[in-house]
């Protein structure tokens, strides 16, 4: 705890540099496997209160929630039940219990209203857990919380933190991943509807942006992973460590505006189309649209490449698409047709 210390902490920074990159939520770390509390928790030993940063009399996790409401950011936590050492030993599950419940309530308590808590179940593999009065505490301390993963979640773990959801991605699973730790899923009660979240690293570690730099993804790599997780219907949750001094590093930031500079180049100017028509079949949909652009001759669509399509799905009522195709008319013979793609799962 000695060793912590950010004397220019900046919880602004962080979500202003968000805000610019176009998230609409963020999620701080308030405490992982080690057992170090971001917050002055009063059921431990291990946290910002036995610090020498502002006396022992800091909290980050205020600071993040303010700087949150400042610039009109979705508040979320990450909190990770599991462990490795501390107050409490993770063998006694009664003990250990208490004091999980008693910290979440903590954060759920003090803080004003939190969108999103996240957990992480890693580490928590061999530990039973008293799931219903878990859940009862959180809902009753926070009845409009999303709960990400464990217990009683309202999103699912897409199952890998490299940022990639599969082609098909179902909202209604029965059987959802856990852990990096586990090999077999963990079958729910009953098929819910649980959209997934791909979490990923800015750079090649979680934590440390101190002396690893050059490991910092190119700006293709991200747009890739953009476009593997929200493409494909999922969330993108990006992994970004502040420096010892509790600042985003510049290159971070630096890195973070060029993906959002090409995500808008990419799709801030669709091209015009016209209105939308429907035809329904027995078992189709049909939606189909002309494009407004023509060229010098006045043929339409002959002088634009197109390489990108986006789809959006009414997830209202849940996910209903079951299989799509996007068929393009050819150049030269309009009254023909290719299909260029198929699919199963659109999603939002």
């Amino acid at each position: 705890a000695e060793a912590f210390c950010p004397d220019r902490l900046d919880c602004e920074q962080w979500v202003r540099t968000a805000k610019e990159a176009g998230a609409a939520y963020t999620i701080l770390v308030c405490k992982h496997h080690d057992g170090f509390a971001n917050w002055p928790s009063r059921y431990s030993d291990y946290s910002v209160a036995q610090t020498p940063w502002k006396g022992g009399k800091g909290d980050v996790v205020r600071e993040y929630v303010d700087a949150c409401r400042k610039y009109d950011m979705k508040v979320g936590l990450y909190y990770s039940p599991a462990q490795w050492q501390g107050n409490v030993a993770f063998t006694d599950d009664k003990a250990y219990d208490d004091y999980f419940i008693n910290q979440i309530s903590e954060l759920l308590t003090n803080y004003g209203k939190i969108d999103y808590l996240w957990f992480d179940g890693c580490g928590s593999e061999k530990h039973e857990y008293d799931k219903p009065r878990i859940v009862q505490a959180i809902r009753s301390l926070q009845p409009d919380i999303l709960i990400f993963d464990m217990w009683d979640p309202d999103t699912r773990w897409v199952g890998n933190e490299d940022g990639y959801a599969p082609l098909d991605n179902e909202y209604v699973v029965d059987h959802v991943p856990f852990s990096m730790l586990q090999t077999n899923d963990e079958a729910l009660d009953e098929s819910k509807f649980l959209p997934a979240e791909c979490d990923c690293k800015l750079r090649s570690t979680w934590f440390d942006c101190e002396h690893n730099e050059n490991t910092i993804k190119q700006r293709d790599e991200l747009i890739g992973m953009y476009e593997m997780s929200v493409g494909r219907g999922a969330n993108f949750l990006l992994n970004i460590g502040p420096n010892c001094h509790g600042r985003i590093n510049d290159a971070d930031v630096a890195r973070l505006r060029e993906f959002r500079a090409e995500l808008d180049r990419r799709y801030a100017h669709p091209l015009p189309f016209g209105a939308l028509h429907a035809a329904s079949g027995e078992t189709d949909v049909l939606v189909s649209a002309t494009p407004n652009w023509t060229d010098d001759f006045g043929d339409s669509a002959c002088n634009h490449l197109v390489d990108t399509v986006v789809l959006e799905e009414d997830i209202t009522e849940g996910q209903s698409v079951r299989g799509f195709r996007i068929w393009a008319s050819l150049p030269a013979y309009k009254q023909k047709r290719v299909c260029l793609y198929r699919g199963e799962t659109i999603g939002h």
